[in-house]
Protein backbone atom coordinates (compact mmCIF):
# COMPACT_ATOMS: atom_id res chain seq x y z
CA UNK A 1 0.00 0.00 0.00
CA UNK A 2 1.11 3.12 -1.22
CA UNK A 3 1.95 5.83 1.52
CA UNK A 4 -0.44 9.38 1.32
CA UNK A 5 1.26 12.31 -0.32
CA UNK A 6 2.60 13.76 2.71
CA UNK A 7 3.79 17.68 3.84
CA UNK A 8 6.98 18.67 5.94
CA UNK A 9 6.92 21.30 8.50
CA UNK A 10 9.20 23.17 5.34
CA UNK A 11 5.69 23.50 3.63
CA UNK A 12 7.33 21.26 1.06
CA UNK A 13 4.63 18.66 -0.38
CA UNK A 14 6.10 15.50 -1.39
CA UNK A 15 5.29 12.52 -3.73
CA UNK A 16 5.68 8.94 -2.47
CA UNK A 17 7.44 6.17 -4.47
CA UNK A 18 4.98 3.42 -2.37
CA UNK A 19 8.66 2.04 -1.03
CA UNK A 20 8.69 2.29 2.31
CA UNK A 21 12.55 2.37 2.87
CA UNK A 22 12.80 5.05 0.41
CA UNK A 23 10.33 7.20 1.07
CA UNK A 24 11.63 7.32 4.51
CA UNK A 25 15.11 7.97 3.02
CA UNK A 26 13.33 11.20 1.25
CA UNK A 27 11.44 12.59 4.10
CA UNK A 28 8.40 11.49 2.16
CA UNK A 29 9.20 11.15 -1.41
CA UNK A 30 10.53 13.31 -4.11
CA UNK A 31 9.37 17.19 -3.63
CA UNK A 32 5.60 17.86 -5.82
CA UNK A 33 6.87 19.43 -9.51
CA UNK A 34 10.40 18.26 -9.48
CA UNK A 35 12.23 15.63 -12.16
CA UNK A 36 13.89 12.86 -10.77
CA UNK A 37 16.14 10.76 -12.72
CA UNK A 38 17.25 6.89 -11.79
CA UNK A 39 20.37 5.69 -13.95
CA UNK A 40 21.76 2.38 -13.77
CA UNK A 41 22.43 -0.82 -15.99
CA UNK A 42 19.93 -2.95 -17.34
CA UNK A 43 18.67 -5.51 -15.12
CA UNK A 44 19.13 -3.59 -11.74
CA UNK A 45 14.95 -2.65 -11.08
CA UNK A 46 14.84 0.94 -12.90
CA UNK A 47 11.78 -0.39 -14.78
CA UNK A 48 10.27 -1.77 -11.33
CA UNK A 49 11.26 1.41 -9.52
CA UNK A 50 9.25 3.34 -12.48
CA UNK A 51 5.82 1.13 -11.79
CA UNK A 52 6.43 1.88 -8.21
CA UNK A 53 5.76 5.23 -8.37
CA UNK A 54 3.12 4.90 -11.28
CA UNK A 55 1.23 2.55 -8.82
CA UNK A 56 1.71 5.32 -5.82
CA UNK A 57 0.53 8.21 -7.68
CA UNK A 58 -2.44 5.91 -8.91
CA UNK A 59 -3.59 5.33 -5.60
CA UNK A 60 -2.75 8.85 -4.28
CA UNK A 61 -5.39 9.89 -7.24
CA UNK A 62 -3.14 11.70 -9.30
CA UNK A 63 -3.52 10.73 -12.94
CA UNK A 64 -0.31 9.43 -14.25
CA UNK A 65 1.46 9.32 -17.78
CA UNK A 66 3.70 5.86 -18.23
CA UNK A 67 6.46 6.40 -21.23
CA UNK A 68 7.94 3.52 -22.04
CA UNK A 69 10.32 2.48 -24.76
CA UNK A 70 11.02 -1.10 -23.92
CA UNK A 71 7.76 -2.40 -23.40
CA UNK A 72 4.23 -2.82 -24.65
CA UNK A 73 1.13 -1.15 -22.99
CA UNK A 74 -0.05 -4.93 -22.50
CA UNK A 75 2.98 -5.97 -21.00
CA UNK A 76 3.62 -3.24 -18.74
CA UNK A 77 0.01 -4.09 -17.57
CA UNK A 78 1.30 -7.79 -17.03
CA UNK A 79 4.41 -7.04 -15.22
CA UNK A 80 2.93 -4.46 -12.91
CA UNK A 81 0.23 -6.98 -11.70
CA UNK A 82 2.91 -9.77 -11.08
CA UNK A 83 3.72 -7.42 -8.64
CA UNK A 84 0.63 -6.69 -7.48
CA UNK A 85 0.47 -3.20 -8.81
CA UNK A 86 -3.33 -3.58 -10.66
CA UNK A 87 -2.93 -0.81 -13.26
CA UNK A 88 -6.40 -2.11 -15.25
CA UNK A 89 -8.80 -0.93 -11.97
CA UNK A 90 -7.26 2.45 -12.77
CA UNK A 91 -9.14 2.68 -16.29
CA UNK A 92 -6.06 2.88 -18.18
CA UNK A 93 -5.35 3.64 -21.95
CA UNK A 94 -2.53 2.97 -24.75
CA UNK A 95 -2.19 6.11 -26.61
CA UNK A 96 -2.17 4.26 -30.11
CA UNK A 97 -5.85 2.97 -29.05
CA UNK A 98 -6.74 6.62 -28.66
CA UNK A 99 -5.00 7.83 -31.84
CA UNK A 100 -6.52 4.95 -33.88
CA UNK A 101 -10.03 5.13 -32.41
CA UNK A 102 -10.33 1.42 -30.96
CA UNK A 103 -10.68 2.86 -27.39
CA UNK A 104 -13.16 5.98 -27.30
CA UNK A 105 -12.04 8.31 -24.76
CA UNK A 106 -13.75 11.46 -23.59
CA UNK A 107 -11.22 14.01 -21.46
CA UNK A 108 -10.95 13.47 -18.24
CA UNK A 109 -12.41 9.63 -17.97
CA UNK A 110 -8.62 8.09 -17.51
CA UNK A 111 -6.27 8.12 -15.51
CA UNK A 112 -3.69 6.24 -16.83
CA UNK A 113 -2.17 6.87 -20.30
CA UNK A 114 0.27 4.34 -21.47
CA UNK A 115 2.93 5.88 -24.08
CA UNK A 116 4.70 2.60 -25.88
CA UNK A 117 6.89 2.40 -29.20
CA UNK A 118 3.56 1.59 -30.94
CA UNK A 119 1.88 4.76 -29.49
CA UNK A 120 5.03 7.00 -30.47
CA UNK A 121 5.05 5.49 -33.65
CA UNK A 122 1.59 6.29 -34.54
CA UNK A 123 2.42 10.05 -33.42
CA UNK A 124 5.51 10.15 -35.86
CA UNK A 125 2.95 9.38 -38.31
CA UNK A 126 0.00 11.83 -37.78
CA UNK A 127 2.99 14.27 -37.71
CA UNK A 128 4.07 13.41 -41.12
CA UNK A 129 0.65 13.53 -42.17
CA UNK A 130 0.63 17.21 -40.63
CA UNK A 131 3.64 18.29 -42.20
CA UNK A 132 2.54 16.93 -45.76
CA UNK A 133 -0.87 18.54 -45.45
CA UNK A 134 0.37 22.26 -44.81
CA UNK A 135 2.68 22.65 -47.80
CA UNK A 136 6.14 22.23 -48.47
CA UNK A 137 6.94 25.43 -46.55
CA UNK A 138 6.37 23.27 -43.17
CA UNK A 139 8.34 19.91 -43.86
CA UNK A 140 11.35 21.34 -42.16
CA UNK A 141 9.58 20.86 -39.07
CA UNK A 142 9.25 17.08 -39.50
CA UNK A 143 10.23 14.78 -36.72
CA UNK A 144 13.52 13.02 -38.07
CA UNK A 145 12.18 9.61 -36.65
CA UNK A 146 9.62 7.61 -34.31
CA UNK A 147 11.81 8.00 -31.20
CA UNK A 148 12.74 11.54 -31.49
CA UNK A 149 12.01 14.15 -28.99
CA UNK A 150 9.42 16.26 -30.91
CA UNK A 151 7.37 13.04 -31.66
CA UNK A 152 8.28 12.67 -27.59
CA UNK A 153 6.75 16.06 -26.75
CA UNK A 154 3.66 15.63 -28.91
CA UNK A 155 2.61 12.40 -27.24
CA UNK A 156 2.54 13.47 -24.05
CA UNK A 157 0.69 16.82 -25.35
CA UNK A 158 -2.00 14.20 -26.49
CA UNK A 159 -1.95 12.38 -22.75
CA UNK A 160 -2.46 15.82 -21.15
CA UNK A 161 -5.77 15.85 -23.21
CA UNK A 162 -6.87 12.62 -22.63
CA UNK A 163 -6.42 13.15 -19.12
CA UNK A 164 -8.63 16.19 -19.58
CA UNK A 165 -5.68 19.17 -18.41
CA UNK A 166 -7.18 22.09 -19.84
CA UNK A 167 -4.63 23.78 -22.23
CA UNK A 168 -2.06 20.87 -21.34
CA UNK A 169 -2.03 22.78 -17.76
CA UNK A 170 -3.10 20.09 -14.89
CA UNK A 171 -5.40 21.48 -11.73
CA UNK A 172 -4.47 18.78 -9.82
CA UNK A 173 -1.23 16.82 -8.90
CA UNK A 174 -0.22 14.40 -11.86
CA UNK A 175 2.80 12.02 -12.05
CA UNK A 176 5.07 11.68 -15.56
CA UNK A 177 7.29 8.63 -16.21
CA UNK A 178 9.72 7.91 -18.97
CA UNK A 179 11.69 4.56 -19.20
CA UNK A 180 14.10 5.19 -20.42
CA UNK A 181 15.28 8.66 -22.54
CA UNK A 182 18.31 6.91 -23.61
CA UNK A 183 16.45 5.88 -26.54
CA UNK A 184 15.87 9.33 -27.65
CA UNK A 185 19.15 9.94 -28.33
CA UNK A 186 20.83 6.69 -29.12
CA UNK A 187 21.70 8.11 -32.57
CA UNK A 188 22.81 11.56 -30.99
CA UNK A 189 24.15 10.98 -27.63
CA UNK A 190 25.81 14.31 -27.55
CA UNK A 191 23.00 16.23 -28.04
CA UNK A 192 21.72 14.71 -24.88
CA UNK A 193 22.04 18.07 -22.94
CA UNK A 194 20.27 19.66 -25.38
CA UNK A 195 17.69 17.13 -25.84
CA UNK A 196 17.26 17.40 -21.73
CA UNK A 197 16.66 21.23 -21.55
CA UNK A 198 14.37 21.35 -24.50
CA UNK A 199 12.39 18.57 -22.82
CA UNK A 200 11.75 20.19 -19.44
CA UNK A 201 11.07 23.46 -20.71
CA UNK A 202 7.87 21.91 -22.91
CA UNK A 203 6.87 19.01 -20.26
CA UNK A 204 7.16 21.33 -17.29
CA UNK A 205 4.08 21.66 -15.17
CA UNK A 206 3.93 22.89 -11.83
CA UNK A 207 1.91 20.08 -10.71
CA UNK A 208 3.27 17.35 -12.63
CA UNK A 209 6.18 15.34 -10.49
CA UNK A 210 8.51 13.42 -13.09
CA UNK A 211 10.78 10.20 -13.00
CA UNK A 212 13.01 9.41 -15.92
CA UNK A 213 15.15 6.82 -16.14
CA UNK A 214 18.57 6.84 -18.32
CA UNK A 215 20.65 3.46 -18.95
CA UNK A 216 24.16 3.44 -17.70
CA UNK A 217 27.18 1.32 -19.72
CA UNK A 218 28.50 -0.65 -16.53
CA UNK A 219 32.43 -1.12 -18.47
CA UNK A 220 32.68 2.04 -18.43
CA UNK A 221 30.52 3.46 -15.64
CA UNK A 222 29.04 6.21 -17.97
CA UNK A 223 25.24 7.36 -18.87
CA UNK A 224 24.29 6.65 -22.55
CA UNK A 225 24.37 10.82 -23.13
CA UNK A 226 24.93 13.67 -20.61
CA UNK A 227 22.21 15.87 -20.22
CA UNK A 228 19.60 14.29 -17.86
CA UNK A 229 22.29 15.16 -14.91
CA UNK A 230 21.91 18.77 -15.71
CA UNK A 231 18.54 18.97 -15.69
CA UNK A 232 17.02 16.70 -12.68
CA UNK A 233 16.03 17.68 -9.49
CA UNK A 234 17.21 14.67 -7.42
CA UNK A 235 19.28 11.43 -8.98
CA UNK A 236 18.61 7.99 -7.98
CA UNK A 237 21.45 5.72 -8.47
CA UNK A 238 20.90 2.04 -8.92
CA UNK A 239 23.93 -0.76 -9.84
CA UNK A 240 24.94 -4.37 -9.19
CA UNK A 241 28.14 -5.88 -7.84
CA UNK A 242 29.76 -7.60 -10.64
CA UNK A 243 28.45 -11.21 -11.31
CA UNK A 244 31.72 -12.53 -12.32
CA UNK A 245 33.62 -11.61 -8.53
CA UNK A 246 30.74 -12.35 -6.20
CA UNK A 247 28.62 -15.22 -8.01
CA UNK A 248 25.49 -13.78 -7.57
CA UNK A 249 22.73 -11.19 -8.80
CA UNK A 250 23.48 -7.62 -5.91
CA UNK A 251 21.38 -4.96 -6.46
CA UNK A 252 22.15 -1.37 -4.88
CA UNK A 253 20.60 1.94 -4.79
CA UNK A 254 21.38 5.37 -3.56
CA UNK A 255 19.85 9.19 -3.38
CA UNK A 256 22.92 11.02 -5.32
CA UNK A 257 20.89 14.14 -4.62
CA UNK A 258 17.37 15.40 -4.19
CA UNK A 259 16.95 19.58 -3.95
CA UNK A 260 14.65 20.68 -0.93
CA UNK A 261 15.36 17.15 0.87
CA UNK A 262 17.62 16.33 3.88
CA UNK A 263 17.71 12.89 2.57
CA UNK A 264 19.81 9.69 3.47
CA UNK A 265 23.42 9.02 2.13
CA UNK A 266 23.84 5.36 2.60
CA UNK A 267 23.10 2.83 0.07
CA UNK A 268 20.55 0.49 -0.03
CA UNK A 269 20.37 -3.37 -0.71
CA UNK A 270 17.57 -4.12 -3.26
CA UNK A 271 15.69 -6.95 -3.70
CA UNK A 272 13.01 -7.45 -5.80
CA UNK A 273 9.83 -9.53 -4.50
CA UNK A 274 7.03 -11.60 -6.52
CA UNK A 275 3.90 -9.80 -5.21
CA UNK A 276 5.69 -7.10 -3.69
CA UNK A 277 8.16 -5.28 -6.03
CA UNK A 278 11.28 -3.50 -4.99
CA UNK A 279 12.11 -4.03 -0.98
CA UNK A 280 15.13 -2.03 0.60
CA UNK A 281 17.57 -2.58 3.35
CA UNK A 282 19.90 -0.09 4.86
CA UNK A 283 23.75 -1.16 4.25
CA UNK A 284 25.74 -1.24 7.26
CA UNK A 285 29.00 -0.64 7.72
CA UNK A 286 30.93 -3.57 8.81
Amino acid sequence: MAQSTTQTTQNIVREPFGIEALDTALEGGAPRGTWVLATGEPGVGKSILAMHFAWAGLQNGEPVIYVTTESSFKDIVRQADQFNMRFMDYRPVSLVDALTGRVKVKPGEVNLVVIDLFGLYRQYREMLKASEEEGEGERGRRPSRALSIEVLEASVAKAYELLGFEEGRPSEPSRLIIDSMTAFWADKPAMARAFSYRLRQALYRQNITALLTSQYAPTTEMSFGFGLEHIADGIIHMWMDNVTEVKEVRRWLIIKKMRMTNHSKKAYKVEIQPGKGIELEEYENE
